[in-house]
């Protein structure tokens, strides 16, 4: 039985899906102004993950994640920089997807764009109007959060210490400090459609409702996302949903917890990112999904140029010891034919691992000891059966080891990382030592080898 922390309920819970071997899943996407970073990446990386796991075990999988097209962040830098609003969208959704394929992510069943569901959300918002739930002033839609009895249970906050704790509130339009924009009359040179309240968009919260409702169902199983959306996002997105359908929204709520850097969450407003283009190539694919699922998802992780480079050295340990047996079996390694105890055994760990709150650390723990074995054995059944239980299940669950070096040089280029790690050592310990005719050849032998050596306040880095 797979089991799963949800916020909501604040425990593990069994899941039952909503419909027999049938998953409906809901994770919030990106808001597409730029591109992105690893921290936007954990969120799809693990929810993909998720997915997958459950396509493991059995389950048919609708999965969904959106894209957010109309927000202040895209508006502020059309205003900026003279961006075109299709233009800008459509770029950041295309280097969106390109970053994330090349990161291993398979793209969602739908990628739904706010911007197509104009209509659906003036009907959603109409609706909760005809309710008595949502007021209009000046041509701005605002939610009542006083109106719905569960709001606050999902971020675990009392709506009254909300109130009182509120700052004096600056738009006195509204009828309480925490009420929400549904619908944002448009300002001059906006992008924005008509509606029975004017020109205007969508509020930021209301197009997730809409677009889960939509696809996947007035009900569906899970909505997933980062834990910094939980209040208000999340909040929200549940109370005007149940609030307009009368129905239970999402049956599971689940929340990674987020990247960060020196204990602060790693963002573009803080400017402590690393993109996720800048760390495939320093690092590759395999290092950085490996460093993203060696915390359980639901905690932070900390970022690390350390970090990285461990688990980019661990991820070449997998690779070699996957390609030597290949070679061993050139290239033919035999299927397995039937599950032996030793499968069996990592098998039913790897299923134990991940049913409890799809615990990724876990099954990398394994794996290693997976490898070690398989870096002492000469038994060739046993390296048939680890290649094939790494490769052929674990690998596919969290989309590593996908392609493998075929030939010899490829492999030994695995170990060109290490070597300049040393040679770099050597010449700063030769720095050190005042040695620095002999520091000094070592970099001038690299150039005329064709590698530069680039002495920065963060250590030395080597480029072609």
């Amino acid at each position: 039985m797979i089991r799963l922390t949800d916020t909501l309920a604040k425990e593990k819970l069994d899941f039952v899906p909503l419909v027999e071997n049938q998953v409906s899943m809901y994770v919030c996407g990106p808001t597409v102004y730029n591109t992105v970073h690893i921290g936007n990446a954990r969120p799809a990386v693990v929810f993909d993950a998720l997915r997958r796991y459950f396509e493991y075990r059995g389950y048919k999988v609708t999965y969904v994640m959106n894209f957010t097209d109309i927000d202040d962040k895209i508006i502020n830098r059309i205003n900026d920089e003279g961006w075109d609003f299709d233009l800008i969208t459509n770029t950041f959704i295309r280097e969106y997807l390109r970053d994330m394929r090349n990161l291993g992510v398979r793209d969602a069943n739908v990628h739904p764009r706010t911007s197509n569901y104009i209509e659906e959300t003036i009907v959603f918002i109409q609706e909760l109007i005809k309710k008595g739930l949502a007021y209009v002033v000046e041509g701005e839609v605002f939610y009542d959060v006083t109106l719905y009895d569960g709001y606050g249970q999902l971020s675990h906050r009392k709506l009254e210490d909300m109130m009182s704790g509120a700052r004096i509130e600056v738009d006195q339009r509204k009828r309480n400090p925490g009420d929400f924009t549904l619908w944002k009359p448009a300002k001059p040179g906006e992008p924005s459609w008509d509606s029975p309240w004017g020109k205007g968009r969508p509020g930021w919260h209301i197009e997730c409702s809409v677009m889960a409702t939509t696809i996947l169902g007035e009900t569906f199983d899970i909505h997933a996302g980062g834990n910094d959306l939980i209040f208000p996002h999340h909040e929200n997105e549940r109370a005007q949903s149940e609030s307009c359908t009368g129905k239970e929204f999402a049956r599971y709520w689940l929340h990674n917890g987020m990247l960060q850097m020196n204990g602060t969450k790693m963002a573009k407003s803080v400017g402590n990112i690393i993109s996720v283009r800048d760390a495939l190539k320093k690092y590759g694919r395999d290092a950085v999904r490996m460093f993203l699922f060696s915390t359980q998802f639901r905690s932070p992780i900390d970022y690390s140029e350390e970090h990285f480079e461990d688990w980019r050295k661990a991820s070449n340990r997998v690779i070699e010891a996957l390609s030597r047996v290949e070679e061993v079996f050139e290239g033919d390694v035999p299927y397995l034919k039937k599950e032996t105890e030793w499968v069996k055994d990592k098998r039913d760990k790897f299923v134990e691992y991940l049913d409890d709150d799809f615990n990724t650390s876990r099954v990398l723990s394994m794996l290693f000891e997976i490898v070690k074995e398989m870096n002492i054995t000469q038994e060739a059944q046993r390296l048939a059966e680890a290649y094939w239980i790494i490769k052929g299940e674990f690998a596919d669950v969290l989309g590593l080891f996908s392609q493998l070096p075929s030939k010899k040089e490829d492999q030994a280029n695995l170990k060109f990382n290490d070597v300049m790690e040393t040679i770099i050592q050597l010449r700063a310990d030769l720095r050190a030592e005042k040695m620095y005719q002999k520091a000094d050849f070592i970099r001038n032998s690299l150039i005329q080898k064709g590698i530069q050596l680039l002495d920065g306040p963060e250590g030395t880095k080597w480029q072609i």
